[in-house]
């Protein structure tokens, strides 16, 4: 038996009325919890935010059992372990540390930031931390899998990839070697770097000549500028710049390469900060260097106020900030610190390879003699009455003239075993001692003074000379390398691949358009450096400055109007150059970045040796 129930009208609507407000209460619930979501998000957004690292880890300063793995999160973290092994069965905690003079300012391109969306109004600190962990117990020729761990203090973790890390090769065993330099995040550098990979595979390690970034305190060019072609990014295979030739846009990643091959930088001018300062823009500090003499006296005037107490370190800082300094470098990468300068200059083993790597450079200064030009030969007018303001040339940031404490470090380095034993002997840096480039004239060497005087007395010009017959690098630098037999002198700094050989046949080697190139000065194309008239020295326009001729490419020189040429100057064509140790030889490949489907070329090769 069946029943049927029939429900009364009124109920009907007393039960609709009640869903309507049911459906009411849900949705003003639903707003509430959000609402509280959101303030708790603006309180503490990271708990909102997922963890990412800052970098993939990056491998550092190798020996014979060990090897360091650095990466940078931003956040400080509760624990950072690296994890190795076969099965990742070994843990090792990494050490963490703040780096402490990064920052952003108006001119930075990060976080969306641009000229109608500022979000910096001036230098402001931002926080990054440095996680570095030494694996140790390796066996030599055993290579293993490895992947850092980030953790927060509400044990939410972050995991990079595996990697591959290695200790310090053997003695013979065939490694390549990528020489490089001037990255700065110019246009074709992600794009370099990328047909390095594709072009070479997996390379052992890196030699990189110094201008690593534009701005060295610019935390974003390091890591993550807007543009997608940070230092980091590119050299780890996670750049994202986007390059526009013929009307064609191309995404270039860079390549995956440090994180399992060794860096192994010098110190170039763009990693120099000059005075610092919480006002200036980031990009004024950096032009804004003073020698250390000019600040030692200035300092004497003003001692007894900022230091009553006569501390040395209160006063090492204080002439530091009034100078320059190259703090974020130094922080950022682990390297030998066992010369006088610490790790501004160091040499090291890798294989076959003794690797000497110099602080060899200065401040560049505009060329320009007009009036408003704080330059290489001249202080601006307006700033004639102001010595606070001027820019003293094109001095020198390290000496390494005879008897400085570099020299004296230089020549006792290259007489030990581990550099006369070695197989090839290598020296790095980053000012040019042969070049058809621009920044190689002046000649490197401390700027002479000379000021004119009115005959009320008042400053009628500041200027500036540069003796050829004391360039340090030619006098003093180049005739040590070739009585210790070096094999292969590599720098960067003028944005051009040149080569050139000595009569004893040490090799020069300039490698450094990855971006962008100031040309090339040589009687065939005609192109005149600016250079000063009516100074006492007279500057080469054209040619190499010290005496060389360039080597001819060997296999495949670039021709303009028919003729082979023996340099690349280009904005378009992006060079690298790879040593092979099993064979000594030192192949330079280029890209032509107008052609992205082309193929890379082998242009020239040469054999390390005597």
């Amino acid at each position: 038996m069946s029943r049927s129930y029939s429900r009364p009208k009124h109920t009907a609507r007393f039960s609709a009325a009640n869903g309507r407000w049911i459906i009411v209460a849900i949705v003003l619930l639903i707003f509430l919890v959000y609402g509280l979501l959101i303030s708790r998000s603006l309180i503490n957004p990271v708990q909102m935010t997922p963890l990412r690292l800052l970098t993939d880890p990056f491998l550092q300063l190798p020996t014979a059992t060990s090897v360091r793995v650095v990466w940078f999160t931003e956040f400080a973290g509760l624990e950072h372990t690296v994890a190795y092994g076969n099965d990742l069965e070994y843990t090792v905690t990494a050490t963490t540390t703040k780096l402490s003079h990064v920052r952003e300012d108006q001119e930075s391109s990060v976080a969306g930031q641009t000229e109608t969306n500022p979000i910096y109004s001036h230098p402001t600190y931002r926080d990054i931390w440095r996680h570095e962990a030494e694996v140790t117990g390796l066996s030599a020729g055993l290579c293993l899998p490895y992947q850092v761990i980030s953790t927060e203090a509400n044990n939410q973790s972050v995991r990079s990839d595996r990697f591959m890390l290695c200790p310090t090769p053997m003695v013979g065993q065939p490694l390549k070697i990528l020489l490089t330099s001037d990255h700065q995040l110019k246009p074709l550098t992600a794009a370099n770097l990328q047909k390095v990979v594709e072009t070479v595979g997996q390379v052992d390690a890196v030699f990189l000549a110094g201008d690593l970034v534009d701005i060295a305190d610019r935390a974003s060019e390091w890591f993550d500028s807007d543009e997608g072609n940070a230092f980091f990014p590119c050299l780890q295979g996670r750049a994202h710049y986007d390059l526009k030739r013929d009307g064609t846009t191309t995404r270039y990643r860079g390549g995956a390469i440090i994180q399992s091959a060794p860096l192994f930088p010098a110190l170039g001018n763009h990693e120099v900060m000059g005075r610092f300062s919480m006002e200036q823009t980031l990009g004024a500090q950096f032009n804004d260097p003073i020698p250390q003499a000019v600040a030692q006296q200035r300092y004497a005037e003003v001692a007894a106020q900022v230091n009553p107490q006569n501390d040395p370190a209160v006063q090492q800082a204080w002439l530091k900030d009034h100078s320059f300094n190259t703090d974020t470098y130094e922080e950022l990468f682990s390297l030998p610190a066992d010369s006088p300068g610490g790790k501004k200059y160091y040499a090291v083993s890798y294989g076959d390879i003794r690797l000497i790597s110099l602080y060899v450079t200065n401040i560049w200064r505009v060329p320009s003699l007009d009036a408003g030009a704080r330059g290489r030969y001249r202080e601006r007018d307006e700033d004639l009455m102001n010595p606070d303001r001027w820019g003293y040339g094109q001095h020198i940031f390290e000496p390494i003239s005879v008897g400085s404490p570099q020299y004296e470090w230089l020549q006792a380095e290259l007489n030990r075993p581990e550099f006369q034993q070695a197989k090839y002997k290598i020296v790095m840096f980053h000012h040019p001692p042969h070049s058809l480039g621009d920044n190689i004239v002046p000649a490197y060497t401390d700027p002479v003074q000379t000021i004119d005087y009115f005959p009320d007395g008042t400053i009628k010009a500041v200027r500036y000379e540069y003796p050829m017959e004391a360039d340090y690098l030619i006098r003093d630098v180049v005739p040590l390398l070739e009585a210790a037999g070096v094999h292969l002198v590599l720098y960067g700094h003028s944005h051009l691949w040149n080569r050139f050989t000595s009569d004893s046949g040490m090799h020069f080697l300039e490698t450094s358009n990855v971006g962008n190139t100031y040309g090339a000065y040589t009687f065939s194309n005609q192109k005149r450096r600016p250079i000063p008239i009516s100074y006492e020295q007279t500057y080469k326009a054209m040619g190499d400055p010290n005496g060389l001729t360039p080597i001819m490419p060997s296999i495949s020189p670039l021709m303009e109007q028919t003729e082979p040429q023996p340099y690349i100057a280009s904005n378009d064509i992006t060079v690298f150059s790879i040593l092979e140790t099993a064979t000594g030889t030192v192949s330079s490949y280029r890209f032509d970045t107008r052609n992205p489907d082309s193929a890379v070329v082998k242009f020239d090769e040469f054999q390390l040796g005597r």
